[in-house]
């Protein structure tokens, strides 16, 4: 499962891109750390990001989650990661988590990565329904869910605990695909 287009590819991590991933990571560090803690917290170190991609491989093979990088295509370095997670093989269902630097956000490739993401768990997976849950004032992530047909089905409440400890409601949108 992987796509190549003419601005970014996704493909599944590499050793080799602990590096990058762990360059990434700590150059938005801010901008991760509310809604991406433990991917961030996994991801401080070299060593933290090469256990991360092997982790991820694991799950890859086991069905568990599955996780892309985002890769800009001029320089093959690591743009941000999508993730299809919590997966419910009995109702088909996954939920997709998403992160983009700084640098190549508002570009619209996380828009295209996860309508492409979808299209490949529909084939591939035989996933049809799927979930982003996004916080009420992540405009760009209700915007990612908007844009690729995802509705809006209810807020959840006090169901993301935030840097500070505090609770907060998030939005949960939804999309089914026939398959």
């Amino acid at each position: 499962m992987e796509y190549h287009g003419v601005d970014f590819s996704l493909v599944r991590l590499r050793e080799e891109d602990a590096c990058s991933l762990n360059q990434m990571m700590l150059a938005n560090r801010e901008r991760f750390e509310q809604f991406l803690p433990v991917t961030l917290a996994q991801n401080t170190n070299l060593y933290g990001s090469e256990i991360y991609i092997s982790t991820k491989s694991i799950e890859w093979s086991n069905g568990i989650n599955y996780t892309l990088a985002i890769k800009s295509v001029h320089d093959n370095e690591i743009a941000g990661l999508i993730i299809l997670k919590n997966l419910d093989v009995a109702k088909r269902q996954g939920e997709f988590a998403y992160c983009i630097s700084e640098e190549f956000g508002g570009k619209g490739w996380v828009t295209k990565a996860v309508g492409v993401f979808v299209e490949m768990a529909v084939e591939y997976l035989q996933i049809c329904n799927f979930q982003i849950i996004a916080h009420v004032e992540n405009y760009p992530s209700i915007n990612v869910a908007k844009n690729n047909g995802f509705r809006w089905v209810k807020t959840l409440e006090n169901s993301h605990i935030d840097v500070e400890g505090q609770p907060m409601d998030m939005e949960l949108f939804e999309l089914n695909v026939k398959n």
